[in-house]
């Protein structure tokens, strides 16, 4: 594009813009109504408005004028309309002294002051008025600062002036964006061209092309969610590897005649855990790939169905691979698996970063020559020396976590592997089964028994005395403590949450060693090197800290049954899965646990989330209520569920047209799996593009 050099381009790579079509993309965050004109004596302190006013005089800052005092002195433009006077102030932008001219008339868009000397605007937008531009019909005016004006989300250095004007440059390439809808589900849905859309999207004509432009691209970006997990789905019903081991594969891990996954377990399974095991038995004899999630909340038990799994994979003679977001998560899914195999023969493995090139090696050549049946790691599992004998099963947990390609990198360590994902987000049943299109649905309803509810109270700052006077009285009776702050503090600049100050992890710390001196205390973050994370949690975990002040790091899969009371700091700092993920981590023993959050936000958001969780403990019943309080695009951690790439839907907000979305992709996908058939190409090139990305 003419006007745009390396600079600029380089600039627009920071906000995800390398092409046109980006451009295009980049939608309005919002927009602004220019489109009636004010009388300068109309206007309201504090009040957005646009006025048509003729400048009177042009006072420029004094050209010596230098340092942290220039920055004091604005250059001023004096001007008026027949209704009275007003003047623009502009601070530090001496290149402005050439854009106004005396006796010229101007579009003046900003937020007006008005006090003791009368009206001004500091550093608002202008456009020359031309000749057939009219008080009356500002709307109709070619100058850009008037209609319905967008304003786009910007980096350092750009502005909104200039971002505009690119965009309007780049309109004409609109009318030829290839339309990614089949033009029958056009049709019947009633939608806009994508030409339209695009075009009205940033500049609309008004609030109707508004309308039919949002309403277009949030069913586009929800209809090729929806059509890429059914293409995957699709993708991956080929046949599998060969059920049997060939004559010159190694032998598989010896192993007790005739266990089972019930025999794995000291202890009785849930229904729900039965019922789970019994349909991932089913798919891995079936002739395509297993591809099921199974979705459970926080303590109902998926690790031990991901075990029973990996015994189903290794009694065919295959390999299995767990794959974890975090080293703490795998090394307690490694303790856990090492428990349940002990007795069986199949040998278990943990993979690391953190592993020793001499542990490294040795973990390598048992996965290579089949002596090691279940491998469990972080993301060292996908890198390239990593080769399985024999993958037949790939586990991932906190699926979200991961991206598409990390996933598939394991996937392809083995021949059209089983699937098994895992996640404890909670999140209502309809919308799982959207999200999770490409997936079977295995759901945890039900809690292991011992499992007791976690009592929980929301508290402000003027009972917080009383809360940690409590908790020493836990830990006189034996249990541990963890409190959790929202930011780590120290170094790190801490942010201020309206009039309450943000709690950090290492203030706090510091404060709980002086409190309780005869205990012990320690902070936990992600600033920390990974051996002292895991020390600190090896202690916590072996009764040898008593009180663990850590950020969201604990947030998932840890597990420590004597930590019978959590803390949490501002907790109006945190959405309301996050909470019930965070309260998780307590109540896993027999003792009675308890969770306390102290916050003293007015916001009703804020207070409302608090006090569902103070009244629900059912993770589903929670994921219904978020969905009832939050805010747009902030479901319960939706976005860390690969929904990112959607700029303007909201699986949520509009889940009428995400049930439409799902449909429709349904019906295409069923009728043109490969979607080879002529009007399908564009809508392919675009989920493979996808496909490709991490």
């Amino acid at each position: 594009m003419p006007g745009i050099g390396a600079k600029r381009a380089e600039g627009l790579e920071k906000l995800g813009i390398e092409t046109l079509e980006d451009l295009l993309r980049h939608y309005p965050s919002r927009y602004e109504d220019r489109r009636r004109a004010v009388h300068v004596s109309s206007l309201k302190d504090g009040e957005a408005a646009l006025t048509r006013v003729f400048v009177r005089r042009v006072i420029r800052a004094p050209a010596a004028s230098r340092g942290a005092y220039a920055s004091r002195i604005p250059m001023k433009v004096v001007c008026c309309d027949e209704s009275g006077e007003m003047t623009l102030l502009y601070f530090n932008a001496r290149w402005m002294s050439g854009v106004f001219h005396e006796g010229a008339e101007y579009w003046v868009y900003g937020t007006p002051k008005r006090d003791f000397y009368g009206v001004s605007m500091a550093h608002p937008e202008s456009e020359p008025v031309r000749e057939k531009d009219s008080e009356e019909d500002a709307e109709e005016s070619s100058a850009k600062g008037a209609g319905i004006v967008p304003v786009y989300p910007l980096t350092a250095g750009w502005s909104q002036r200039y971002l505009r004007g690119i965009v309007r440059a780049a309109m004409p390439v609109a009318a030829l964006t290839p339309d990614i809808l089949p033009e029958g589900i056009a049709a019947e849905r009633r939608l806009a061209p994508v030409a339209y859309a695009l075009e009205n999207i940033h500049f609309p004509e008004d609030e109707h092309g508004l309308n039919a432009a949002r309403y277009r691209l949030i069913y586009e970006e929800l209809f090729v969610f929806q059509a890429r997990l059914f293409y995957a789905r699709a993708q991956g019903s080929g046949p599998k590897g060969p059920d049997e081991p060939s004559p010159s594969d190694p032998e598989p891990a010896p192993f007790g005649p005739g266990i089972e996954p019930g025999d794995l377990f000291p202890y009785e399974l849930t229904g729900a855990q039965q019922r789970s095991i019994e349909e991932i038995r089913r798919d891995m004899a079936g002739k395509t790939p297993m591809r099921r999630l199974l979705h459970g909340d926080v303590g109902s038990g998926k690790t031990a169905v991901a075990a029973a799994a990996a015994l189903l994979a290794v009694k065919r003679g295959s390999q299995a691979a767990v794959m974890a977001p975090t080293e703490i998560l795998a090394a307690q899914h490694y303790d856990e698996f090492v428990r349940l195999f002990q007795d069986t023969g199949v040998r278990v493995c943990l993979l690391t970063s953190g592993l020793s090139p001499k542990q490294k090696r040795e973990v390598k050549d048992g996965l290579q020559s089949g002596d090691i049946a279940i491998a469990i790691g972080t993301h060292a599992l996908i890198e390239p020396d990593i080769v399985f004998s024999r993958l037949g099963l790939v586990v991932t947990d906190e699926q979200h976590r991961f991206g598409v390609r990390q996933r598939m990198r394991l996937r392809e360590k083995g021949e059209a592997p089983d699937t098994l994902v895992m996640t404890a987000t909670p999140i209502p049943r309809t919308l799982a089964l959207m999200l999770y299109a490409d997936l079977d649905v295995s759901v945890l309803d039900e809690m292991p028994p011992g499992r007791k509810p976690v009592a929980t109270r929301f508290i402000n700052s003027s009972k917080r005395d009383d809360a940690y006077d409590f908790a020493g009285r836990v830990m006189a009776a034996g249990g541990q403590i963890y409190v959790v702050a929202p930011s780590i503090g120290g170094e790190e600049e801490t942010e201020d949450a309206g009039d309450t100050p943000l709690a950090s992890a290492l203030e706090l710390a510091e404060e709980l060693t002086a409190r309780f001196p005869e205990r012990r205390v320690a902070a936990l973050h992600g600033r920390m090197k990974r051996e002292n994370k895991e020390e600190i949690m090896r202690g916590f975990a072996s009764g040898g800290i008593d009180v663990l002040v850590s950020t969201v790091i604990i947030e998932v899969g840890v597990n420590v049954p004597n930590a019978t009371m959590m803390i949490i700091e501002n907790a109006e700092r945190f959405g309301l899965a996050g909470l019930h993920q965070l309260r998780g981590r307590v109540g896993r023993g027999a003792a009675k646990s308890y969770c306390v959050l102290i916050s003293d936000s007015d916001s009703e958001l804020a207070v409302k989330r608090c006090e569902t969780l103070a009244r629900e403990t059912d993770g589903f019943r929670i994921a219904e209520l978020d969905l009832e309080l939050r805010g747009p695009g902030d479901l319960f951690g939706l976005r860390q569920h690969g929904l990112a790439e959607f700029r303007l839907a909201d699986p949520a907000r509009h889940m009428e047209i995400l049930q439409m979305a799902n449909r429709d992709a349904k019906e295409l996908l069923k009728r043109d799996p490969g979607l080879a058939l002529p009007g399908h190409e564009a809508l392919r090139r675009i989920i493979e593009a996808e496909h490709g990305e991490d």
